[in-house]
């Protein structure tokens, strides 16, 4: 039974074939049926809600659930946007051809039975892929849920409920988890602009979908829930493109599946695929949270209040404990509590009872009325140190919870600092809680997840900053490294892989990055002539075609302080390997100057390209594990900003043993490194441990380099 066709509205900008997924004029069912139980009848009665043009598609029957039916798609005879289609896997193919044949711009293949099932699944994937290609037919799925447009009333999916209305673009790999969280929204009274089950992602993938609800105009922002990447250069692209003006908010699971491989560097040993995927997000803007209660607090938060302009957070509480609770959960997460300003801790003492905590958190005591509250949260709201503030309140016997939380709802209204609650209890503040959050104030159970919250707001921030200056990089001319890109295809064209340490350094000095001057001697005289020349005390190191960790085997003798320690160091040295691993020693200058010993490496992710790793250096590089993985190109802020997130950059900062760091020459150190790396694709991994830090500069003391294979090695 035709429909009329679909109210007008404003559409959202984007290819044909998207808006035919998202917003069509008419959908057609192949696969309708009455059978109790089937998918194909679910998918039917949530279909017959929609405004637009409805057609049941069955080849042996004239109505379904008193419905019209036509045969087949070229026997509707007009003109169709959307094929929903529920029929087996087999047939698939078929369809699509089909599709094309009938002007069909877009498909949702719920059906299940494809690369799940095995080989023969996979080579029918593949052929539903090539007609997909072939005629244009864009596809979400196949082995998905289906998805949903609530403004539009449109309901492909064979869940048991059409989704609140609302401003978030809800995107998930998961169909069980889909029909979960629509149960959940509805107690949560969580609205949506789209809500999609993407499937296998045969062919609309994340970039696509990113792009498309990035124009819409029902989107403010875009959650998702992630079980693999996919297409790794267009999700970058779409997703740095999208987040600089919509919140991408992404759970990511797996976060432990990534398995230990054998790596021929320190960098290769220390970077997992998980810690790929937070760099590769935080560079692309999109904002990561472990657990789906975050996921859709964050798209809340970021819609209802302002960013914060800095990172400090004051707390406002009638009760000691919460707000112990909710500065332990911002500084471990990172976060920075405010310092009051002299004026405004003379302003409270002025205002509030004796026995106030005098600090941050601010504890109003449990008497406190509402107007306590209202004097201490809009002298804190003044202080220029604050950039946001919570607000906890415990039900005690003389506290008034809705008159207090109007007193936050009021503030909100004349203050441009982003405000959070946390109104704790039961019946007794769900009066309050109920205003705070229809004042546009997020409200949380507990205060420790309003910290948590904040944190994420910083965050955002954070990337709205790095995002800029990565769009700024983009339209910046990079380096070409022609002398080190020379010399990497004459050490490839020999068939080696691992390059020895002088030939590293080699390649690290052309690209301007400053080494320690290393020379090779193949026997003791030639080492202790080379001593003699440079200056004692020297470092001999083991030169070797095939070992990778000298230090392990006794392969780095450090402080030789005579001809006599040379000789000793070089013979113990050449021992410690069979003589067809002992290429001669390396040797160069003990440096006496004192700094700190930092990793700066690279290593080559099969998704992401190029990452690039910074940390705590030495021996020990791989127990403390203090390191940051970045991905290139880098900028100076960038690099500095990443560095700051390392246990090590506090030291680097100087103490009573250390003068402070050269940061400008570490910084500058992972911005050639970063170009170096993206000039020559061959290198594979890459360690500079230790690179040396002091107050004159840094220096790289050692180094090593594993190249790809050349095509006829």
């Amino acid at each position: 039974m035709p429909h009329p066709p679909l109210a007008t509205c404003t559409l959202p900008t984007g290819t044909p074939q998207l808006q035919a997924l998202f917003a069509p004029r008419s959908v057609a069912l192949v696969g309708a049926t009455e059978r109790t139980g089937s998918v194909g009848r679910a998918l039917l009665e949530n279909l017959i809600a929609f405004t637009g043009e409805l057609y049941p598609i069955n080849a042996k029957h004239n109505q379904v659930l008193g419905y019209r039916t036509w045969p087949s798609l070229s026997a509707v005879g007009l003109p169709i946007d959307l094929a929903v289609i529920a029929t087996p896997a087999a047939t698939i193919p078929e369809i699509i051809r089909e599709c094309a044949a009938c002007g069909v711009q877009a498909a949702i293949i719920i059906s299940a039975g494809f690369k799940e099932t095995g080989p023969s699944g996979v080579a029918l994937e593949q052929r539903v892929l090539e007609e997909s290609r072939l005629s244009g037919v864009r596809l979400i799925g196949p082995n998905c849920l289906g998805l949903m447009a609530p403004h539009l009333g449109l309901n492909a999916t064979f869940a048991t409920a059409m989704a609140l209305p609302g401003r978030v673009a809800f995107l998930s790999q998961s169909g069980a988890l889909c029909t979960a969280i629509l149960d959940w929204s509805f107690r949560q009274r969580v609205g949506f602009s789209a809500f999609v089950s993407v499937g296998s992602m045969l062919d609309v993938d994340w970039g696509d979908l990113i792009r498309h609800f990035g124009d819409d105009p029902h989107t403010a922002s875009i959650v998702i829930y992630m079980e693999s990447v996919g297409d790794a250069a267009a999700f970058m692209e779409a997703a740095r493109s999208v987040a600089a003006k919509k919140p991408i908010i992404a759970i990511k699971v797996g976060r432990t599946a990534a398995a230990a491989r054998a790596a021929a560097s320190h960098t290769g040993a220390m970077t997992g695929s998980d810690d790929v995927l937070d760099a590769a997000f935080e560079r692309a803007g999109v904002l990561r949270v472990d657990t789906i209660e975050q996921l859709f607090d964050m798209a809340e938060v970021l819609a209802k209040q302002p960013l914060p302009t800095g990172p400090r957070l004051a707390i406002v509480t009638n009760a000691g404990g919460p707000g112990a609770l909710a500065t332990d959960a911002l500084v471990l997460h990172g976060g920075e509590l405010a310092e009051f300003t002299t004026a405004t801790l003379q302003q409270l003492d002025s205002q509030l009872p004796t026995h106030w905590s005098h600090g941050n958190p601010a504890d109003v005591l449990g008497d406190a009325d509402a107007t306590r509250y209202a004097t201490t949260l809009r002298a804190i709201a003044d202080d220029p140190q604050t950039h946001g503030i919570l607000a906890v309140l415990t039900p005690q016997a003389m506290t008034e919870p809705l008159a207090i939380a109007e007193s936050v709802i009021a503030l909100a209204k004349t203050t441009n600092k982003p405000l959070l609650a946390s109104w704790m209890g039961g019946d007794a503040v769900e009066a309050a809680r109920e205003a705070l959050n229809a004042g546009g104030i997020p409200t949380y159970d507990y205060p420790d997840e309003a910290a948590r919250s904040w944190q994420f707001m910083w965050q955002r921030q954070e990337r709205l900053r790095w995002l800029e200056e990565t769009n700024r990089l983009a339209f910046t001319e990079r380096p070409s490294m022609n002398e080190a890109r020379a010399m990497i295809a004459r050490h490839r064209a020999t068939g080696r892989t691992l390059l020895t340490e002088i030939q590293a350094k080699q390649v690290l000095a052309a690209a301007g990055i400053p080494v320690l001057e290393t020379r090779h001697a193949k026997s003791v005289e030639e080492s202790i002539a080379i001593a003699q020349e440079i200056g004692f005390p020297v470092v001999l190191k083991l030169q070797s075609p095939t070992v990778t960790h000298k230090t392990d085997i006794g392969g780095v003798q450090l402080d030789l302080q005579d001809a006599d320690a040379v000789r000793t160091a070089y013979q113990q040295i050449k021992k410690a390997v069979p003589p067809a691993d002992f290429d001669g020693v390396a040797v160069q200058r003990m440096i006496q100057e004192k700094g700190l010993e930092l990793i700066c490496g690279c290593t080559h992710d099969a998704q992401f390209g190029p990452v690039l790793l910074f940390g705590a250096g030495g021996v020990m590089v791989e127990v403390l594990e203090d390191r940051v993985l970045l991905l290139p190109p880098l900028s100076p802020m960038l690099a500095l900003d990443r560095i700051r997130q390392t246990r090590i950059h506090r030291a680097l900062l100087g103490n009573r043993h250390l003068k402070p760091a050269d940061m400008r020459a570490l910084a500058d150190v992972l911005v050639k490194l970063g170009d170096l790396v993206l000039a020559c694709p061959e290198i594979q991994e890459l360690d500079i441990n230790p690179l040396l830090a002091t107050a004159s500069g840094v220096i790289a003391l050692d180094a090593r380099i594993v190249c790809g294979k050349t095509s006829e090695s």
